[in-house]
């Protein structure tokens, strides 16, 4: 009876023995540097499998342990959502750090910035031109994008927001417009809604017009608004707008900086010197500020504005008060 008990004993103890070794080195391997070098940055591809995952590591001088390493894997449910994309792997990192990043899904980001008053071809030139996107609308006319993000609009000018956007590598350059149109007609309409009840404009793209217009007119916060008067007190008494920015952008590749008479004359769909009310279009991207000063212009009288070289403008009620203008800073 004694020497069952004693070898109970020792069972028991040896097991507790192995258990704390196990213990031990669990947490010895977790917690070890598995990178000592520099920072790192790691890919999982798409489709890419646990062990295809650890071996790829290894090959990187990332010295995990391939059994401890997926015996945790597993637990954590990993060999089942490894999510793809670009991990940033510090200095340092232990294997257990490793694992909750890819527990966590925490890929790399990147960014791309779109400035206010881009045109659409800009735009969409620096979506070309960065070599993290997937790019699936390289060859798609310009007419034909907004038809792939599922919008009843044909012309994709302006129903972008400017703004700075992150993503993963390899996110779609659709995915990526898409982003940036939502987040356009979002903020559209919150400004729609709080609308001047005064405003002449008729509809929320009306709006859009009239705000990439005042966005190209000037970079003054200031004068945002008077702008947007001038040109709404313009609409309201069927004057012609005659601004220059949508000449311009009507131009297309043949503007080389500078307008001539011949190019005010032209009666093309934006040349408002000729065309009355807005263009058929907006002319660029505008931010949230130009589109809420189009929908809450400053009153007044003022009909005419010119460029002081400065970045202001001097703003008038008659033509004659404007001819002073035009002299003095044009002239």
């Amino acid at each position: 009876m004694l020497v069952i008990r004693q070898i109970s004993i020792f069972t028991v103890l040896m097991i507790i023995s192995l258990l704390l070794a196990w213990g031990v080195m669990n947490y010895q391997v977790l917690h070890r540097k598995a990178l000592v070098a520099t920072d790192t940055v790691f890919e999982i591809h798409k489709g890419d499998g646990l062990d295809k995952v650890v071996t790829q590591l290894q090959e990187q001088g990332i010295a995990v342990n391939r059994f401890w390493f997926r015996l945790l894997a597993y637990r954590h449910k990993l060999d089942r959502h490894l999510k793809a994309g670009e991990y940033s792997i510090s200095k340092g990192a232990t294997s257990l750090d490793i694992l909750n990043l890819f527990a966590l899904g925490k890929t790399r980001q990147y960014s791309i910035t779109f400035p206010e008053g881009w045109s659409f071809k800009q735009m969409f030139q620096a979506i070309q031109n960065n070599p993290h996107l997937q790019h699936t609308l390289s060859h798609v006319e310009f007419k034909d994008v907004m038809a792939h993000l599922g919008s009843n609009q044909t012309h994709p000018e302006g129903l972008f927001f400017p703004d700075t956007y992150l993503f993963e590598k390899n996110t779609t350059d659709l995915e990526l417009l898409k982003q940036a149109h939502k987040k356009m007609v979002t903020v559209l309409e919150h400004e729609w809604q709080q609308r001047d009840v005064q405003t002449p404009l008729q509809s929320p793209y009306q709006a859009l017009i009239l705000a990439s217009i005042v966005e190209k007119e000037t970079a003054a916060e200031e004068e945002r608004k008077q702008i947007a008067g001038v040109f709404s007190r313009r609409l309201q008494q069927g004057m012609l707008l005659q601004t220059d920015p949508t000449v311009i952008y009507g131009m297309g590749d043949e503007y080389k900086g500078d307008i001539k008479r011949q190019h005010l004359r032209e009666p093309t769909p934006y040349n408002t010197y000729v065309m009355s009310g807005l263009p058929p279009t907006p002319i660029a991207m505008p931010g949230r500020d130009a589109i809420h000063a189009a929908l809450h212009p400053e009153a007044g009288n003022s009909l005419y504005f010119v460029a002081k070289g400065n970045g202001r403008h001097a703003f008038s009620a008659t033509l004659s008060e404007h001819e002073k203008f035009v002299d003095r800073y044009q002239r």
